[in-house]
């Protein structure tokens, strides 16, 4: 009986206000599950992108390189091991081991030591060949001992011999100007100068050889200089005066040098050149040279000590 009963209707005005709904009142179970289904759906997904990596997220897709510079890939030599370069080898060389090295390979290929002569630049001046100064004299005694002597033997030995092979680059025909053959000859003579004299006379038959040979090579380019441009490399730059003073200082061992260029001197100017003022001067050198008297009576001193 109870079911037979007709339900009054509801107003519509009870919906208004009411947090139920005629569309939530019919609502399905189906619909609702669905709902849910979906809001759970989209919440997975915003889950799955916050939790993805940086590098994946289109925020975060880093700068693409060009393609020419991806294939681009650094050279590495072989890791193997091999000797230096000749280059680089050379730059570790110091001057005494490069010359041993030189030495070693023409003793070795003799045909090599002609191409080390022509391929290496000649010595053009005194400066650049210019022997070790002169060896320490024991402290205190008699540094023209015997004692003194034997100590420094060998170091003046290698002097003298050294200016001896330097000597000859220097002179006619190896050596074609003038001036550079009197500037040398008169620094090797300076140092000739400076070497001891002994007590002992035959300790100083070195150093009287090698002003001997220094004589005879000044003869040879002043002989050579005053054929060439009339001698005009003997008429400047005071060689005249230069060579009297060596003569002096060696104690006359130069005279024959000193005679010779008084004779190429007098001979281009002629015997009856007028000589004024400074001319004077030179013209009374000229004449105690070719008499030999230059320096006469004048104290001689010999070496530095």
């Amino acid at each position: 009986m109870n079911s037979l009963v007709a339900t009054p209707p509801v107003p519509p005005h009870f919906y208004e206000n009411s947090r139920f709904s005629p569309s939530r009142m019919m609502s399905t179970p189906s619909s609702s599950y669905s709902s849910r289904k979906r809001k759970a759906d989209d919440d997975n997904d915003h889950d799955g992108r916050m939790s993805a990596s940086p590098t994946n997220s289109p925020a975060f897709t880093p700068r693409q390189l060009p393609h020419s510079y991806r294939n681009i890939k650094r050279s590495r030599p072989n890791v193997s091991g091999r000797p230096l370069s000749l280059p680089r080898l050379l730059e570790t060389l110091d001057t005494d081991a490069l010359r041993t090295v030189v030495r070693t390979m023409c003793e070795r290929h003799p045909q090599l030591a002609d191409e080390v002569v022509h391929t290496s630049p000649r010595p053009n001046s005194f400066e650049t060949i210019r022997p070790p100064s002169s060896p320490s004299f024991p402290l205190g005694g008699n540094t023209e001992s015997d004692y003194a002597y034997n100590r420094v033997r060998q170091p003046l030995t290698n002097l003298l011999d050294a200016l001896s092979d330097f000597t000859p680059n220097f002179l006619p025909p190896n050596e074609s100007q003038a001036s550079t053959s009197l500037s040398y000859l008169d620094g090797a003579t300076d140092i000739i100068h400076a070497l001891p004299r002994w007590s002992t006379p035959q300790n100083n038959i070195e150093r009287d050889s090698a002003y001997d040979e220094m004589c005879k090579a000044w003869i040879l380019v002043i002989r050579e200089a005053a054929k060439r441009g009339g001698g005009i490399q003997l008429q400047y730059g005071g060689w005249d005066q230069k060579l009297a003073k060596h003569n002096q200082t060696s104690g006359g061992k130069l005279q024959g040098a000193v005679n010779e260029l008084g004779f190429s001197l007098g001979w281009m100017n002629g015997p009856d050149t007028p000589s004024h003022g400074a001319n004077s001067e030179m013209g009374s050198i000229r004449d105690q040279l070719f008499s030999g008297t230059y320096g006469l009576g004048t104290p001689v001193k010999v070496g530095p000590w």
